[in-house]
């Protein structure tokens, strides 16, 4: 009866003073606030032995020696025991965000919002799963017949679709890498390709335990999701299915409540993010989107979609900061009123991923673009449509078909773990350009498939730089998929810096995979123009690219292709991006995009707007540079007055004796 009674008296509590959960914002750190903390400061050493090596030498790829900084910093201990004091049970602290995550009634927000230390309170956004869309349905394998391969079983074509098995039957398997993967959990254990997976950590943001499976309250089917995800990225049951990058180390994260009353927090994510950044993973990936929620009054709105006002967004824009490549799907949203992407989806450098079927054709419900300020969204594609995957709810050895940008997102994060397990050099932003440039729509991207068709072949075909830091020399990386092998005396570098005349070099082959030449030195800000020419074990002659040259942009330390901002020795930059891009020429109201480039003197300059062939549409600028900053105006007109088709178009700056280069995308 004691039991009953006071059972009673808990659930008259909950009716009486219900609770909500809140992000509590703070005013301060107890430090006065810097972008960059002094090394020699007790806080800078801290926060520093807190992070992983892995986690430090990945930030130090793009952030250099200042690889701490404000956001780092624990909350103030003082002001969290402030919060506790009061009886509330903090859910998460979120160091990046100086905030903390809890529940609080009417009278619990009315106190803590009077205390002197709090800046502002907000309510966590929480997700209706109401809403199908929120998480696909998994099917048993029996219902759709799909062709299968001996080792990759029915996976195959989801997998060959974006050239997978290729780069796999190169060596190239993700090893070396770290995943990190957010979702509903994961019964990893319990299903035959995920049970001998590298999992280094898990952790559950939902009940606050260190395993990922179903907890005690939780719902039987919660994970089921999660783990169809992991088997698409990690799974490696040969002859029924190899994961995209089944060979590398995964952290998971349980931070989606599937109970009915269910909901995904913001905090949670962001929570996640933060605790897998510090364990050094390489990249995160995640099915989850927010748009609508249960209390339609905290909804956000089309507007909100900028990649700069969500709490996801913001977060995944601090994690790649750190050198963290960020993935996550488009959402499914397609078929509705809203068919826009959803956050954390329209953040600024996440690569968001949408869906097509088996024959590269737009599934109809991968959420598009553009973001509410204009970017082109998603930025790539992948199968997800009639995906097989490991369907644990059915058994430890049953397979399931599913469809849903959640399916293809971990396809293209396994790309992104291939390319970087090929090329452990390779920054996030590198990787982040490579596998747009490679993909199928790159010459003409839109808001249905973004860039295109992901392609691991070609991707990982594209050479690529990084500078040595022992020599301070940049070093040329390149494999050749060729049918018939390459006879490696015979793989030849033909290059010019700047225009000028074509050197021819042997590249030097490690022995395995790689070719590579260490380039003499090279001054800040020039560009380099190459292609190769190779003889297979057939004798015959190949060149690549056929037509044409690559061209990149070296200088500062950084390695750009050809669509980059290009630096000089003080970081200033030369010639940069153009805005607003995309941008949209309307004859009414004489819309113009505007591109802006700096000299250090008066000098001859000429900007050159080409079109995706090379061919001149209009010189905007030519004559004498006025030093300092420049800004030249283009209304989307040719030449000839008439208004250019949409697509991808170069400026080209010259600019004494060197050039620089840009791209833009003008829509229609």
């Amino acid at each position: 009866m004691k039991t009953k009674i006071l059972f009673y008296f808990f659930l008259i509590t909950a009716v009486l003073f219900p609770q909500t959960k809140y992000f509590i914002y703070f005013k301060d750190k107890g430090i006065p606030f810097s972008k960059t903390l002094a090394k020699s400061s007790a806080t800078y050493q801290a926060v520093l032995n807190s992070l992983s090596s892995r986690c430090i030498q990945r930030r130090e790829k793009v952030m250099g020696e200042n690889i701490i900084t404000y956001e780092d910093v624990p909350i103030k201990e003082d002001y969290i025991t402030a919060i506790e004091n009061q009886g509330i049970k903090i859910q998460n602290k979120l160091n990046w965000f100086n905030a903390v995550s809890a529940y609080l009634t009417a009278s619990e927000l009315s106190k803590i919002s009077s205390l002197p230390f709090v800046q502002k309170i907000e309510k966590v956004k929480e997700l209706d799963l109401a809403n199908p869309n929120s998480l696909e349905k998994i099917y048993p394998e029996q219902n759709k017949e799909i062709s299968a391969d001996t080792l990759y079983g029915q996976s195959f074509q989801e997998f060959n679709l974006s050239d997978i098995p290729q780069v796999h039957a190169k060596g190239i398997t993700g090893k070396g890498v770290i995943i990190g993967i957010l979702d509903d959990g994961f019964k990893w254990r319990e299903h035959e390709s995920l049970v001998n997976q590298n999992v280094l950590d898990e952790y559950n943001y939902v009940f606050h335990v260190t395993s990922t499976e179903p907890q005690p309250g939780d719902i039987p089917s919660s994970g089921d999701h999660g783990t169809y995800v992991f088997s698409l990225i990690g799974g490696y049951k040969p002859g029924k299915i190899i994961g995209a990058a089944y060979n590398a180390k995964f952290i998971l994260a349980k931070t989606e409540d599937d109970r009915s009353e269910s909901h995904i927090e913001e905090d949670n994510y962001a929570a996640a993010l933060e605790w897998m950044e510090g364990l050094g993973v390489d990249i995160t990936t995640s099915s989850l989107g927010y748009s609508i929620f249960d209390d339609t009054t905290y909804s956000y709105s089309y507007k909100d979609m900028d990649g700069k006002t969500t709490i996801c967004a913001k977060a995944v824009e601090l994690a790649f900061q750190r050198g963290v490549i960020t993935v996550s799907a488009a959402g499914n949203d397609g078929d509705n009123s809203w068919y826009y992407i959803e956050t954390p989806g329209d953040g600024t450098h996440i690569l968001t991923i949408g869906a097509v079927d088996s024959n590269n054709s737009l599934a109809s419900f991968s959420s598009r673009g553009p973001t509410y300020d204009g970017r082109i969204k998603p930025d790539i594609v992948a199968m997800g449509e009639y995906n097989y995957g490991a369907d644990v709810s059915s058994g430890f050895s049953s397979y399931g078909i599913g469809s849903g940008t959640s399916f293809a997102t971990p396809i293209a994060a396994g790309v992104a773990a291939l390319l970087l397990s090929a090329y452990p050099n390779l920054t996030n932003i590198q990787v982040r350009d490579i596998l747009r440039e490679n993909a199928g729509n790159a010459s003409n991207p839109n808001n249905d498939i973004g860039y295109g068709l992901i392609s691991a072949e070609k991707s990982i075909a594209y050479p690529n730089f990084y500078l040595d830091s022992a020599s301070n020399r940049f070093i040329l990386n390149k494999i050749f998929f060729s049918n018939q092998g390459v006879k490696t005396n015979s793989a030849i570098l033909h290059y010019a810096l700047n225009f000028s005349t074509f050197n021819s070099v042997n590249l030097n082959y490690d022995d395995s995979l790689k070719y590579s030449y260490k380039f003499p030195q090279i001054s800040s800000g020039d560009s380099i123009q190459f292609y190769f020419s190779y003889i297979d074990s057939l004798n015959n002659l190949f060149r690549e690219p056929t037509t044409g040259e690559f061209s990149f942009s070296l200088g500062n330390g950084m390695v750009n292709i050809i669509n980059n901002i290009i630096t000089n020795s003080s970081s200033q930059t030369i010639l940069g991006n153009s805005f607003p891009n995309p941008f949209y020429p309307i004859s009414s109201s004489g819309n113009t995009v505007k591109i802006p480039f700096y000299s250090n003197s008066v000098k001859l300059a000429r900007l050159t707007i080409y079109n995706s062939l090379g061919q001149i549409v209009k010189i905007l600028f030519n004559g004498n540079s006025l030093q300092g900053n420049t800004t030249v105006p283009w209304d989307g007109k040719s030449a000839s007055g008439k208004y250019c088709s949409s697509g991808v178009y170069f400026y080209v700056l010259t600019l004494g004796s060197k050039s620089y280069f840009n791209k833009l995308v003008l829509l229609k």
